[in-house]
């Protein structure tokens, strides 16, 4: 199993190597470090792995070692990187080798890539440049080592426990509790070490985390004030879209007391989507409810609890039962994707819904081999949806319903209506963008996706229900209209 510590990390030569030599003596292999002096002087990430009793007992030595901060010293800051046997330990004789040349560390990052090797990461502070020559010779008899031109290690960041400062302040909005706030410390460094090894400012990182956050507090209450749009689709259905300043949108199909829920939006605003829908819907309490998700992102699935039936594709079910294990569901197996994700669960107070409400609408676990492979049928009063699942360009499992009688499409994130979103959701999609690298899974095939979508569209005027923004009206000509396959719109 691994465990993730966040310690506190003393200002002198040879802390770390303290602490690397309980691991190793406890054959616990260290998987990840993290510490940049500049950020937070004292706070260091150790991710190791072994059995439940040695990290039980690293746990014991680790809460046993008592340290006074003290400053650091200044100098030629220097990024080395040690390629090292992926094996405990094996760090230990190049932090000896840095103690004995009494070199500070003001940086390291490493992480297991399964390749058998780590790649450590290590800024020192050298005062005396002449010692770098006859160090480096040392240091390669023990491993792979070269010098990083790294101009970025020192950050202006204040260093008074910042990571602990950041973690309080964004749980305190949300009314996270202690295991919470704990958890959103050790993401919160995850998401700038990856950022920051593609070449990502930790300024702009937490920066965006926080006002991440910001934003999901700031509409909660008299502040939460959707964009509400009406329409008939049928004498007998009609559909409201509701849109909030953060998450997804909320469709609502109605056909006599049968309400259809297209995708929840996010689990923070569960009280005030609740006293919308009263507002809206009378007789809510009395009406008969299922839910339809369009694919398993969180933003999607907040609200999942309120419903006896949740429909969705294979894929998509078995991302939300992973979302009930520490592994979580599909959009986590991506490590890029993995802390932002587990950053919203923790904001948002995400639970996954039980076991017994999901139902499939469509697919298998098999792969799809077209960007759009129709996979199932789904019917709701008078309508009667198709169903395409796509290839995954956004996230495995995803799927559009496609309602030709009435010219309907509900497409998820496949196709969005970004060009008419709110000020309010504007800002807020900047943020996963970033903090993910991209949001889909595969660009481009996300991309195809879109195109084969249109292409599955006859000829009329069609209104297609996207899972942020406002509904978009386009016209499908009776020929393409250009060689792009891009339809004309109004």
């Amino acid at each position: 199993m691994k465990k993730t510590f966040v310690t506190t990390m003393p200002d002198h030569v040879g802390a770390f190597l303290k602490a690397s030599r309980r691991f190793a003596a406890l054959e616990a292999n260290i998987t990840r470090v993290s510490y940049n002096k500049a950020v937070d002087t004292h706070t260091l990430f150790i991710e190791a792995e072994g059995t439940p009793e040695a990290l039980d007992q690293a746990t014991e030595e680790l809460a046993a070692i008592g340290y006074l901060p003290n400053a650091g010293n200044g100098g030629t800051v220097l990024l080395m990187e040690f390629k090292l046997q992926d094996v405990p330990g094996a760090v230990t004789p190049v932090l000896a080798l840095i103690q004995q040349f009494a070199f500070n560390i003001s940086y390291i990052s490493s992480q297991e890539n399964g390749s058998g090797y780590q790649l450590f990461k290590m800024g020192l502070f050298v005062e005396n440049p002449d010692s770098v020559s006859r160090f480096l010779e040392e240091a390669s008899r023990l491993c792979a080592v070269r010098v990083i031109d790294y101009d970025k290690i020192e950050r202006t960041f204040d260093n008074s426990i910042f990571y602990i400062s950041f973690a309080n302040e964004l749980a305190s909005r949300m009314g996270l509790g202690e295991e919470a706030r704990s958890e959103l410390v050790i993401q919160s460094n995850l998401v700038m070490q990856i950022l920051d090894e593609h070449g990502g400012s930790p300024h702009k990182t937490f920066e965006f985390v926080g006002k991440f956050g910001e934003s999901l507090a700031r509409y909660r209450g008299e502040y939460f004030a959707p964009r509400l749009t009406c329409l008939a689709l049928t004498p007998e259905v009609t559909l409201t879209l509701i849109e909030p300043p953060c998450g997804s949108n909320t469709a609502i199909l109605r056909y006599e007391n049968q309400l259809l829920f297209i995708d929840t939006g996010y689990a923070c605003y569960r009280e005030e989507m609740l006293e919308c829908l009263h507002a809206m819907i009378p007789d809510f309490d009395a009406c008969h409810k299922e839910a339809v998700v369009t694919h398993a992102d969180v933003d999607h699935c907040g609200l999942l609890e309120l419903f006896d039936t949740v429909w969705t594709s294979q894929k998509s079910i078995h991302s939300l039962l992973a979302d009930r294990t520490d592994a979580g569901g599909l959009r986590e197996r991506n490590p890029l994707h993995a802390p932002y994700i587990r950053i919203c669960k923790l904001l948002t107070r995400y639970q996954p819904p039980e076991p017994e409400t999901l139902r499939v609408i469509a697919g298998t676990e098999q792969p799809i081999e077209s960007p759009l492979e129709r996979t199932g049928s789904f019917s709701f009063g008078p309508l009667s949806f198709e169903v395409w699942e796509g290839a995954g360009g956004h996230l495995p499992g995803e799927i559009v319903l496609i309602e030709r009688s009435c010219k309907v499409a509900f497409t998820g994130d496949i196709y969005i209506n970004l060009k008419e979103t709110t000020r309010e959701q504007t800002a807020y999609n900047r943020y996963a963008p970033y903090l993910m690298t991209s949001v889909d899974t595969d660009p481009a095939l996300a991309a195809r996706e879109r195109q084969a979508l249109f292409s599955l569209l006859p000829p009329g005027t069609w209104n297609l229900f996207g899972g942020h923004g406002l509904n978009k009206t386009i016209v499908i000509p009776e020929m393409d209209s250009d060689s792009s396959g891009v339809p004309g719109r109004r």
